[in-house]
């Protein structure tokens, strides 16, 4: 049986994550014997808090494309829980057409005389799509329009040609004129959606303004920060607005500019209103991995994430003012360039199969583990994947779909749409060394490791066996102990869904088809097919004994399964 949107309940207004993941601290067991896992059902660590349901992407055009309403509306059926989009390019001037890393809604023109003119045409049609399909904007106010750059020549790039840091990455020529346009951009939104549905909205300015997306300095980028705030809150008064969208803070530069933004909107002296310090709801950054190609397979180096996500987080929890201001990693991946294909860049054919996604589950979990240790009010994490129009089928693109055909890590999403309820404790004898986690530099961080959740009458359990190599080996057995169950059970029901090179994968099913570029409609049926979550077992039912029980499954190598037990 294969689902493609699942509906999961979660705990609402939860607050926080709950203490850290724990692993045994045993001898880890040799490749060939069995993993132990336990799950302690009665043992709550805090309601479930739903970080992965966030998504963004560069072109905001292929929002209203067919493929992408197709994969909005897939995203919606993941949970309960509402699902954030960010993209890029809302505000950036030309005719709506798309390309690599490139959008625009031409939002903002001027005539002869200078005067502003607004036009939301396309701006509607983006944000018309989000509201049929339920999505909840992260409103990303940025580029610069062509008409108030500084430097507005060459304005559209031709990626991967050229220079793609153009005219729409400069400083406006006047900063009053860029008030203003936020102002009306966010008061048309208001008007158009009612205060009901921007309730929730979350509004960012810029990306990453550390490297070349800002091609001022770092003080104007403060003052473009203040003027944009400020038409915000002019048009939504209780708007969450946050920022600054700065690259990975593993690094010095990246880091100290995060800092200094921090020190301004607490301290500084405010470009818009020059009073003291500017309004910061929640705090983003983008934590980035770096894959490396090893000759046949690739090398995924989760460190390196890890250590990005760890360094921002030590930034932040350094001022007290905003240690528990929801953080959101606005960019949250592998590595750092989507539009890359695997054609050009061999390490990035892991984003067509199932490494990616257990590679998720992996990188999920030691985010939560680095935010519960340095105490950060972690909110979000946004995979920066969604899908490209007009590409090749399975080109290795970082996407969740590819000509409307499901990628193997959209699974990995469905499984967490699944957790009920509140999370539980859960430990395995083979997870990576919690030390390896909280300290990541140079260590290699993998092993067979979960989550779990309870709900009123289930639990669900995701484990996953991840490598940081693409090579072949056999598959874990896995003993899974479920305790804290109800003492008067004695019988549950089980079921079982699967991601692997076998299971819940379209690109294992497109290559035994022979790859083919132009599937006819019985082909495009049975990828469509493939590419939903795949149930490979139950429901079964096995015994309970004093609040007990214990399933054993065959766990492949760069796989996951969830296992949902009922009664």
């Amino acid at each position: 049986m294969k689902i493609g949107g699942v509906v999961g309940k979660w705990a609402a207004g939860a607050v926080a994550l709950a203490t850290a993941w724990t692993t045994v601290d045993a001898q880890r067991p040799a490749e060939d014997a069995a993993v132990r896992i336990q799950v302690d059902a009665g043992m709550s660590e805090g309601p479930l808090r739903p970080v992965w349901s966030y998504f963004g992407y560069d072109e905001p055009n292929y929002t209203y494309a067919e493929n992408g309403k197709k994969l909005l509306g897939e995203l919606r059926g993941l949970s309960a829980a509402p699902v954030y989009v960010r993209v890029h390019n809302l505000l950036t001037s030309g005719d709506g057409s798309s390309s690599l890393k490139w959008g625009s809604t031409n939002a903002y023109t001027e005539d002869a005389d200078g005067r502003p003119i607004y036009d939301w045409k396309i701006v509607d049609r983006i944000f018309d799509t989000f509201h049929e399909k339920g999505i909840t904007p992260l409103v990303e106010v940025g580029f610069m329009p062509e008409a108030l750059s500084v430097h507005p020549q060459p304005y559209r790039h031709n990626f991967p040609r050229g220079d793609i840091f153009t005219g729409w990455a400069y400083p406006p020529k006047d900063y009053a004129k860029w008030e203003e346009l936020v102002y009306q951009f966010a008061k048309h939104l208001r008007e158009r959606y009612g205060d009901k549905d921007l309730r929730n909205w979350l509004w960012e300015v810029w990306n990453e303004p550390d490297i070349d997306y800002w091609k001022g300095s770092r003080e104007e980028f403060f003052e473009l920060y203040d003027y944009a705030a400020k038409g915000i809150l002019r048009a939504v008064p209780d708007a969450k607005v946050g920022g600054p969208d700065t690259t990975g803070a593993a690094g010095a530069k990246a880091a100290e500019f995060l800092r200094a933004f921090l020190e301004h909107c607490a301290r500084g002296t405010n470009g818009a209103s020059g009073e003291r310090g500017a309004p910061l709801s929640f705090i983003s950054f983008h934590p980035k991995g770096s894959p490396v190609w090893k000759g046949d397979h690739v090398q995924m180096r989760l460190e390196r994430e890890l250590q990005s996500v760890e360094k921002g987080f030590e930034v932040i929890a350094s001022f007290p003012e905003w240690r528990r201001t929801p953080v959101i990693l606005g960019e949250w991946d592998p590595e750092g360039c989507a539009a890359c294909s695997a054609k050009n860049k061999p390490e990035n054919a892991y984003r067509n199969g199932n490494l990616y996604a257990v590679y998720t589950a992996e990188a999920l979990k030691d985010t939560l583990t680095l935010g519960e240790a340095t105490g950060v009010n972690l909110a979000g994490v946004v995979t920066w994947s969604f899908e490209f129009e007009g590409q090749a089928y399975f080109e290795g693109f970082r996407e969740l779909a590819t000509n409307g055909i499901d990628k193997p890590v959209l699974n990995a999403f469905r499984m967490y749409g699944m957790l009920n309820g509140e999370r539980v404790k859960l430990t395995s004898d083979a997870a990576a060394e919690t030390e390896a986690v909280l300290h990541p530099a140079d260590a290699k961080i993998e092993g067979v490791d979960g989550l779990a959740a309870r709900g009123a009458r289930d639990v669900e359990v995701i484990v996953w066996n991840y490598r940081e190599e693409e090579i072949a080996r056999p598959a874990r057995t896995v003993k899974i102990e479920v305790s804290g169950l109800p003492v008067a059970l004695k019988r549950l029901r089980w079921e079982r869904f699967s991601v692997d090179e076998e299971r819940s994968n379209s690109f294992t099913a497109w290559k035994k088809m022979g790859s083919p570029q132009t599937p006819n409609e019985k082909e495009y049926a049975l990828l469509e097919k493939a590419g939903q979550l795949e149930k490979v077992s139950g429901p079964e039912s096995t015994t309970v004994k004093g609040g007990r029980c214990e399933l054993t499954i065959q766990l492949p190598n760069e796989g996951m399964s969830l296992l949902r037990l009922s009664w």
